[in-house]
């Protein structure tokens, strides 16, 4: 009985290390602290997080059905480096699922939950006024949690699970095709979508958020590029 209990210990604490190099990993992606294309070996991050090769490989390929990190057979994994098509196909994602989404945790959302949104808010629209690779960054984070927060509040837990990885997705996106400096995700725009569900008006909301997710999708620059030979590359 005692080996079984510890064998079940086991089991959980490899669990939870796994999940927690996943969420962090994750969070990276999404504060784009890690671009496209970086490589993430199995040592490293075993080396990082103080966990066996065993456990980090099963983190990046957890990762990998995410769509987040890309494995490759004798190249190891990489933070995926998605194509303008399925960048596309991401925010063609988000246009269906968050009207969804909004329409249901409008329908539970709570005078508390409101004050959190709005508390956001202010923290986003603070970070925005502060200069710096940490703001930025902090501030990505924060635009992407109202968009998270809502899935939350919508009470539809593997919802929220698909919302992580749209967010994360589109992080990627934006660090590959974004064009602007500013950030990704309007920050009046979520204003205006809190002020629709305070005013009772769904329909408002839900195109206002069609508008904000095409808004962040307009300044990608997703045109599929000749490719050069070799010579062709250096002429100029």
């Amino acid at each position: 009985m005692k080996s079984a209990a510890k064998a079940t210990q086991a089991e959980d604490s490899a669990e939870t290390s796994t999940q927690l190099i996943r969420d962090s990993i994750r969070v990276a992606i999404v504060e784009r602290r890690l671009s496209p294309g970086t490589k993430l070996s199995e040592n490293d991050v075993g080396n990082l997080f103080n966990v066996s090769r065993t456990l980090a490989r099963a983190a990046l390929q957890a990762l990998s059905y995410e769509g987040l990190v890309s494995v490759a057979k004798n190249r190891g994994a990489f933070v995926a480096y998605p194509s303008p098509d399925e960048a596309r196909q991401i925010f063609a994602a988000r246009r269906l699922v968050e009207p969804g989404i909004l329409r249901e945790a409008a329908a539970r959302i709570t005078p508390d939950d409101i004050s959190q949104l709005k508390q956001l808010l202010l923290e986003e629209g603070r970070l925005m006024s502060e200069r710096g690779q940490t703001a930025r960054r902090a501030e990505i984070k924060a635009s992407g949690d109202f968009h998270l927060r809502l899935a939350e509040i919508s009470g539809n837990a593997i919802m929220q699970r698909f919302m992580e990885e749209l967010v994360a997705r589109s992080s990627l996106v934006i660090a590959l095709y974004g064009q602007s400096t500013v950030s990704s995700c309007g920050h009046s725009e979520h204003g205006d979508i809190i002020a629709a569900i305070e005013g009772d008006d769904l329909d408002r909301a839900c195109r206002l958020m069609l508008h904000h997710i095409a808004h962040i999708e307009a300044d990608l620059d997703l045109r599929e590029r000749k490719s050069l030979g070799l010579k062709e590359a250096f002429e100029l």
